[in-house]
């Protein structure tokens, strides 16, 4: 079967490789049909992806096509259409007991810990496999983003009417723009690239956007009345970046890192103090926040038409893929087709 391998940094290589087995019991072999391409991907690309060895068949972001059935399977069955929730947990830790199955002290997620979807063909656990009978492939491959802004804007607990500003504009900041907007929130977008705040806007309907060339600190004051966010999301993955958005926190506001990055994060701990941040991480989803966006999805209230710009085959993939990592290419989302 056709899959597609990250053998080094910078090095991705189309080869054939052998079928899975047939699928163990509670498992399901699906067909990849759909495979979206998001920062943990550019990050492993250019070696700059932790918890990451080498080489890795890549992909999380998938829509499938259930092709056979383990024993004892009922929930789904052969011909359907899914969403993966690419988070295998051991269901025994502390933290799977508490129901955060998200930050599993085992974790392996498909295409970072153990290899993924960018492949013809993928055994997984049939629970990790989410129906819908109206969705596309393409809305199917995009529930993965979807679901870690969504899990980021339910653990901020974001109230209607506060302001939120969401630094970095690519698919996971979109996503928690778009579920912001969702809980009522006034909505505040910052980049530093021009098209990708015309995007937010004119596609999302984000009111303020914001270049994050400079100093945007005094126009940020000037869109939250003085008061500056009550919270502030950053989904870059860029440390410089993830610093200074503590800046931006208003009092008593907090603070919530989306994006991950091989460094360490510092802050000046009086102004921590004095405004009482309250600092917190979100980590990828939960099957909950994958059935809601199911739900949100087949109902038209999430539409994600327009974030998909760059479609290819598995074929030519690994010649296309350096030119996404360009700012002037204008990648929101590329999706590769299997």
């Amino acid at each position: 079967m056709q899959t597609i391998v990250l053998e080094e940094p910078f090095r991705l290589k189309l080869m054939e490789t052998q079928p899975p087995d047939e699928p163990e019991p509670g498992n399901a072999l699906v067909r990849v049909r759909r495979v979206g391409i998001c920062g943990t991907d550019l990050h492993a690309y250019r070696g700059r992806q932790p918890f990451f060895n080498y080489p890795r068949i890549l992909g999380h972001e998938l829509g499938v096509e259930v092709v056979a059935l383990g024993e004892g399977v009922t929930c789904i069955k052969v011909g359907d259409l899914c969403a993966v929730e690419p988070y295998l947990n051991c269901g025994a830790c502390i933290a799977c007991r508490r129901g955060k199955t998200n930050c599993c002290t085992q974790l392996q997620v498909l295409g970072v810990h153990t290899d993924g979807g960018m492949r013809e063909l993928i055994q997984v656990p049939a629970h990790k496999l989410h129906r819908s009978n109206t969705l596309s492939l393409e809305q199917l491959a995009l529930v993965e983003t979807l679901g870690i802004g969504a899990h980021a804007v339910n653990r901020a607990g974001i109230e209607p009417g506060e302001f939120v500003l969401v630094i970095g504009a690519g698919p996971i900041g979109l996503a928690v723009m778009q579920f912001a907007t969702a809980a009522g929130a006034k909505v505040i977008a910052l980049d530093i690239n021009a098209n990708r705040l015309g995007f937010c806007h004119a596609q999302l309907g984000v009111p303020w956007t914001l270049s994050a060339e400079g100093d945007p600190l005094e126009a940020i004051l000037e869109r939250t009345n003085g008061d500056l966010p009550t919270a502030v999301f950053d989904a870059t993955g860029n440390a410089i970046s993830m610093q200074g958005a503590f800046r931006y926190v208003a009092a008593g506001g907090r603070l919530i890192f989306v994006g991950l990055v091989l460094s360490d994060i510092t802050f000046y701990d009086p102004d921590f103090h004095r405004r009482e941040i309250t600092l917190l991480a979100t980590r990828n989803s939960t099957g909950a926040d994958f059935q809601r966006i199911l739900h949100l999805l087949e109902t038209g209230k999430v539409d994600t038409a327009p974030w998909i710009t760059h479609r290819c085959a598995a074929e030519a993939m690994p010649e296309q893929f350096p030119s996404w990592l360009e700012p002037e290419t204008g990648v929101i989302k590329a999706v590769v087709t299997f």
